[in-house]
């Protein structure tokens, strides 16, 4: 590294409050990426590795509850987009995203509703092998 270029000393390991910031800043509507670009924050891959680690299910879990806010977040901002956005291909395209987005991390809420209806008639005939008494 030289001598003139800044330090950068990004958190390695995974202290509550790291957690909680992460977890806070991903229900605010930001994504993984976007908050381990920030210096301040560890790297994309630690926190992957964090969340693939099977003994932290306590940081699978806050962060799981993250995305459900997340995707009321993006829920919200839609009738925001769509009360303020002055251009319509504009407010669409920022709406589709959004709509997408929170039906990908809340389908049961967010995404659409299939309905399937099945209908079957049978005819059952069992033989037993047994002479019928009008035989």
């Amino acid at each position: 590294m030289a001598a003139d270029s800044p330090k950068r000393d990004r958190p390695t390991r995974q202290t509550g409050k790291i957690t909680d910031a992460i977890c806070r800043r991903i229900a605010e509507g930001e994504s993984l990426q976007s908050l381990c670009k920030d210096p301040k924050m560890p790297s994309l891959a630690s926190v992957q590795g964090w969340l693939a680690d099977p003994a932290n299910e306590k940081f699978r879990a806050h962060y799981a509850r993250a995305l459900e806010i997340q995707a009321d977040f993006y829920a919200d901002q839609i009738i925001e987009i769509s009360d303020t956005e002055e251009n319509p291909q504009k407010a669409r395209i920022r709406i589709d995203a959004r709509k997408w987005k929170a039906a990908k991390l809340r389908p049961r809420v967010y995404g659409d509703k299939i309905q399937q209806d099945h209908r079957a008639d049978l005819a059952l005939t069992i033989t037993t092998g047994v002479p019928r008494a009008d035989d």
